[in-house]
């Protein structure tokens, strides 16, 4: 490995072929050197851009691909697919020496240069992980500069998070991780070129093994546009509900004193009791951008602005999709 190792990300989409190829563009733009996708689902558009790329790899996941990998064909959750994509591109040809496994809603955001960071690594790290800041919507109100959005980030720490929670959220935050509705666990870089190496959603496995020391990219976050609106959140609830994020068995968030609602359990009851009126308070005390939120964040050292610049760099990348 080089003094300025390359790095990539790979990723499985369901998704617009404008999203896709924002998250592309935004990587690319950052410097990655290799952006793979394997599109979940067929999208002609997203494909060819991303074929037309030097620095861009496509994989259709049909039915023909799925059965050259698995003697049962494709997995019927996500999450397993997500999984096995991943290895298969770190096992095949990644083409970098450092890839991260994410999402087409997630967005590296590194304070230094990222190779630099994945330079200064111990020459025995496996994997590394960066942490999450998840979106908050725009008070429409009091939006951001065009470009921009707010995030929040939590504590990395249990029972430091648990006292933020409690005092940013009010009303909702026994029930919360962290004030996250989405992961707070981040995402992995892995070291590409081992043996017996295999990627899931948050971590990186040796011979089945997780490694479960990775070395933290301190200087490196993760922007999570999981609910980065309130139709963005509405048009993905049910199915989060049902076999995402929100799906029943998840661990509830830990409290001081016990465990609280999970994320099904709690939105299923809001649901239940206030429809979507109950949704929609939750979601302006939580996931929005108030005046009121930024200061309770602000005053924990939580709130953060990032300019992703999503347009610019689809128009830079990607031309004819302006």
């Amino acid at each position: 490995m080089s003094d300025t190792p390359t790095w990539g990300v790979v990723a499985t989409v369901k998704a617009p072929a404008r999203d896709i190829l924002n998250f592309a563009a935004y990587h690319l733009d950052l410097g990655a050197h290799r952006v793979h996708v394997y599109l979940d689902a067929p999208n002609d558009e997203a494909e060819a851009a991303l074929r037309a790329h030097p620095k861009c790899r496509a994989v259709l996941c049909d039915e023909g691909y799925w059965r050259r990998r698995r003697r049962n064909g494709r997995p019927d959750a996500h999450q397993p697919r997500q999984s096995l994509n991943a290895t298969h591109c770190l096992n095949k040809r990644p083409q970098v020496d450092w890839l991260a496994h994410i999402d087409v809603d997630e967005f590296l955001s590194p304070q230094t240069p990222l190779p630099a960071q994945l330079a200064a690594l111990p020459a025995g790290t496996l994997s590394a992980r960066a942490r999450p800041i998840e979106a908050l919507a725009p008070d429409p109100t009091d939006p951001p500069p065009e470009g921009q959005k707010w995030f929040k980030s939590c504590a990395r720490f249990q029972g430091r998070r648990r006292e933020d929670t409690n005092a940013i959220y009010p009303t909702f935050g026994p029930h919360l991780n962290g004030g996250f509705v989405s992961h707070v666990a981040g995402k992995v870089f892995v070291r590409t070129g081992l043996e017996n190496i295999s990627l899931r959603i948050h971590n990186a496995f040796v011979d089945k093994v997780m490694d479960d020391t990775p070395v933290e990219l301190s200087q490196t976050r993760l922007c999570h546009l999981h609910a980065p609106s309130w139709e963005r959140w509405q048009s993905a609830f049910a199915y989060r509900l049902r076999h995402g994020s929100y799906r029943e068995g998840l661990k509830p968030a830990p409290m001081a004193d016990g465990v609280g609602l999970n994320m099904h359990a709690l939105f299923s009851m809001l649901e239940e009791d206030g429809g979507e009126t109950a949704l929609r308070r939750f979601f302006d005390e939580v996931c929005t951008a108030t005046p009121a939120l930024r200061a309770r964040l602000q005053e924990r050292g939580h709130l953060h602005k990032v300019a992703l610049d999503l347009d610019r760099k689809r128009a830079l990348h990607f031309p004819q999709h302006r």
